[in-house]
């Protein structure tokens, strides 16, 4: 991933900042327990539906194993279909590449089908740097991009605005960047719409090169995936004569069998649909059909390094659906935002941490954004055990040591304030390795239980400024066994 911009705040505090905006608060609400409601009724539809999610976990599972067999093996079939591949290590070679690319057909115009790896490497930026200008055509990423926004959800980039909001920018910025917005729009979402429908059209029309990214790759033929909604994402991939998609590797899937079994997890965890009103799939080039030239720019950017973590590997399951983030009670208070990164919620504290290694205050502070709740896991169709991850990935935070970064060896700091947590720990362990200091401990603790403090004073204060410290009991659980059970626990 792109390293962290200078200025962006940890977790904590943009939290803090986000969670004061009502406005904010109440479209999350709204949108997340609406799509939340509707997932949990289509999945309820199937009988089999966690022998499904199982078998996307193994798929996935098996195609990590052999990610180098399934990798080469797609580019093998894509270059026998007429498509060209490009292998790029990182973000800065991707954008590159790209750039590159679109220069050689003498275009200054894309667009884009959304794709979260071009958000994830910043892609756009880097056209704009090029003097390129991408135009996204998904509804919600238009908005974002016209109200000169950043994402705060997967599925939905602009869940953050609400229809009054999303008017005005239409008519504010609409003409800046084509078609202007009609006359008297107001917010009914049908206008809105159609506004965007006929902003996009030119667009569309004009455009000579597409840039897409994709939902999966299906190795055995080399054919691309991409499924959406409103049809926009099918005009980037069949109207311009040159299409370039950018795809994180891990997004192969060994075979169409294989696939079949995501063509029914993902509608169903995303948008609750029985499946998905646009699926669209491409294999190379055809001379009577499509674009005329095709490029295929696989991603590792960090995904490497990901998958040499035996726990937190299983991140790359996952098939980009959102539904831990519609459930997360952090997110629905802090919204997206306040993750620093085009992978919000929880999947984003364990993906993000782990593509760009933990190597900032921000990316640090990601695995704590979460209450380890666990309905993230419960709600997940891949079945990534996301708080297991968390859990691992804040005792890599807090130890810090060596680790290997997008190929290099590098020593990860522990962030700031977790030194005394570290000292709290060992100290801990310490004492559980030794019964009688523990029973000494315990007994001293219930002895003066009447003068501990309700807050923590020093680096405990910013865990104990939200919550009470818990009561100690008038003796300990080894107290009661004795004095009940005795010795022998017979009693």
């Amino acid at each position: 991933m792109k390293p962290v911009p200078l200025g962006v705040p940890a977790f904590p505090a943009a939290a803090e900042a986000s969670t004061r905006d009502a406005q904010l608060r109440g479209n999350l609400r709204r949108a997340t327990h609406t799509i939340r409601a509707r997932r949990a009724a289509a999945v309820t539809e199937l009988a089999d539906w966690s022998r499904l999610r199982a078998a996307g976990a193994a798929i996935k599972d098996r195609a990590l194993r052999h990610l180098d067999h399934y990798l080469e093996q797609t580019e093998a079939a894509v270059t026998a279909a007429g498509g060209q591949v490009h292998w790029a290590a990182d973000a800065d070679e991707a954008n590159r590449i790209v750039t590159e690319l679109v220069r050689e057909t003498g275009e200054r115009e894309v667009v884009k089908v959304k794709s979260m790896a071009t958000q994830e490497i910043g892609l756009n930026h880097a056209l704009e740097a090029a003097g390129i200008r991408a135009y996204e055509t998904d509804l919600a990423e238009l908005i974002v991009q016209l109200g000169e926004d950043t994402s705060s959800h997967i599925l939905v980039p602009a869940i953050h605005r609400n229809r009054s909001e999303i008017r005005d920018i239409f008519r504010e910025r609409m003409a800046d960047w084509g078609r202007a917005a009609p006359d008297g729009l107001t917010d009914d979402p049908a206008e809105l719409a159609e506004a965007a429908r006929l902003h996009l059209r030119e667009k569309f029309l004009r455009a000579k090169v597409g840039i897409s990214g994709a939902n999966f790759m299906v190795a055995e033929s080399g054919t691309l995936v991409v499924v959406e909604s409103e049809g926009n994402g099918r005009m980037c991939l069949t109207l311009p004569e040159t299409l370039i998609s950018v795809v994180g590797v891990e997004k192969v899937v060994p075979s169409w069998r294989d696939l079949e079994v995501f063509l029914q997890l993902l509608p169903r965890s995303s948008t609750a649909e029985r499946m998905n009103p646009y699926t669209s799939t491409w294999t190379g080039t055809t001379d009577s059909d499509g674009p005329r030239v095709f490029h295929l720019v696989l991603l590792d950017n960090g995904r490497s390094d990901t998958l040499a973590d035996t726990v937190g590997r299983q991140a790359l399951r996952c098939i980009r659906c959102s539904a831990c983030l519609n459930v997360c009670p952090v997110y629905e208070r802090a919204g997206g935002h306040a993750y620093g990164s085009a992978y919000p919620g929880p999947i984003g504290a364990i993906l993000t941490p782990q593509l760009r290694g933990v190597a900032s205050e921000l990316d640090a502070s990601l695995p704590y954004a979460s209450t380890l709740c666990g309905a993230c896991y419960e709600v997940c169709p891949v079945a990534i055990d996301i708080p297991e991850v968390l859990v691992h990935l804040r005792e890599r935070v807090v130890e810090g040591g060596p680790a290997t970064v997008r190929g290099e060896k590098v020593v990860l700091r522990p962030a700031r304030g977790h030194a005394a947590e570290r000292a709290v720990m060992r100290a801990a362990r310490w004492a559980m390795e030794r019964p009688g200091a523990m029973r000494a401990g315990q007994r001293l603790a219930a002895g003066t239980r009447r003068v501990h403090p309700k807050r923590l004073p020093g680096p405990g204060r910013a865990w104990s400024d939200t919550r009470d410290l818990p009561p100690v009991p008038e003796e300990s659980f080894r107290a009661w066994w004795l004095r009940t059970r005795g010795e022998g626990g017979t009693k």
